[in-house]
C-alpha cells in the first residue's frame, strides 16, 4: 500500500480528522539513517505526525518544523515538513539501543529523555512562528497533543505507532490526529473520550488490515464521518548540487577564498539524506 493521508471531518464538523499510513515513510527513513529500532519507532512517529501537522497547512511554501530534544541517548529528533505532506528528518544519535520499557517495548520515552518540543511554522511572514513546550511522556504522540492543546489552544487526540519486523525493518507504521472545533458540543466530546479510551493501538489496526479511512471510521463513523480528500506523503528531500552551490555562494567571498588557501577538496553533506557534495578548489575558484 502506498503511503497517504485521509483528511475528514465528523459531528457536522465539530471535529477535524486526519489519518496517515506511512510504512514507506518510516521504511526508506530508516535505510538512509541505518536507525536502530527504537530510534526508528521514535523518529517514524514524529515523521507521521509531522506529515499530517504539514497537511493542515494552506500555503504553497509554508514549511513546519519540529524538534524533540531531551536529555536521553537519542540526542534529539528533528523533523520537516511542507504543505504537500513531504517530510524529512534526523536522528542525533541514530544507531541508539537501549533495553525495553516495562511493557516489554521498544523505551521511545527513554530514548528521548526530558526536555523541550519546538515546533517552527515558515508560513511566509517576516519572522517564523515559533512555539516551544515541554515534553510530557517523550513518547511523540502524547507530545503532539500537549502541543496542540497548550499552544494552538486545540484540544487534539493523537495516536502515532511503528511496528518493527523481526529483521528490523518496518512492518507497519501510521496514525491519527482528531480535532476538536470550538462548537464542539460536550456530548461529541464525552462520546470521543469514551471511544478513543477503548481504541486498539495503531498499528495493531493496521495489523487487522485497517486502512487509515478505516481507522478513522472506527473512531468517529458513529457522528457521520465525512472524508474530505486523500492525499500522497512522503520520505522526500529537496536538496541538490545546485541548491548547495548556492549556499557555497551565499557565504561570500572571504569564505569562498579561505577555503581555496586551504587547498583542499570541500564536503558537504546533508543531514536529511544522508548525501555528500565534493567541491574541488577549481570549482571553488569558478565560485568566487
Amino acid at each position: 500500500m502506498k503511503d497517504y493521508i485521509v483528511r475528514a471531518t465528523a459531528a457536522d464538523e465539530q471535529i477535524r480528522a486526519y489519518a496517515i499510513h506511512s510504512t514507506s515513510i518510516v521504511e526508506k527513513a530508516r535505510q538512509i539513517h541505518n536507525t536502530s529500532p527504537v530510534a526508528t519507532a521514535a523518529f517514524g512517529r514524529l515523521l507521521s505526525g509531522a506529515a499530517m501537522m504539514g497537511s493542515m497547512m494552506k500555503g504553497e511554501k509554508d514549511i513546519l518544523t519540529v524538534m524533540m530534544k531531551g536529555d536521553g541517548p537519542i540526542n534529539g529528533i528533528t523533523v520537516t515538513a511542507d504543505s504537500n505532506a513531504n517530510v524529512k528528518g534526523y536522528v542525533g544519535n541514530p544507531e541508539i539501543v537501549i533495553p525495553p520499557n516495562y511493557l516489554g517495548k521498544l523505551d521511545v520515552g527513554g530514548a528521548i529523555g526530558y526536555g523541550t518540543m519546538t515546533v517552527i511554522k515558515d508560513l511566509g511572514m517576516k519572522e517564523p512562528y515559533s512555539s516551544q513546550v515541554s515534553l510530557t511522556t517523550s513518547e511523540v504522540a502524547e507530545d503532539l497533543t500537549y502541543y496542540f492543546a497548550s499552544s494552538e489552544q486545540i484540544p487534539s487526540a493523537v495516536a502515532l505507532g511503528v511496528l518493527m519486523e523481526k529483521d528490523n525493518t518496518v512492518k507497519q507504521a501510521g496514525g491519527f490526529i482528531l480535532q476538536l472545533m470550538p462548537f464542539a458540543s460536550e456530548e461529541v466530546i464525552n462520546f470521543l473520550e469514551k471511544k478513543i479510551e477503548k481504541l486498539d493501538s495503531v498499528t495493531n489496526l493496521m495489523e487487522r488490515g485497517m486502512t487509515p479511512e478505516d481507522i478513522l471510521q472506527e473512531v468517529t463513523g458513529e457522528l457521520g464521518l465525512k472524508i474530505n480528500d486523500t492525499i500522497p506523503t512522503a520520505y522526500r528531500c529537496n536538496c541538490s548540487r545546485e541548491r548547495v552551490t548556492k549556499a557555497l555562494i551565499s557565504l561570500g567571498k572571504k569564505e569562498l577564498k579561505d577555503m581555496i588557501n586551504d587547498g583542499k577538496k570541500i564536503e558537504m553533506h546533508c543531514n536529511f539524506c544522508n548525501r555528500d557534495y565534493g567541491f574541488e578548489i577549481e570549482e571553488l575558484k569558478e565560485l568566487l
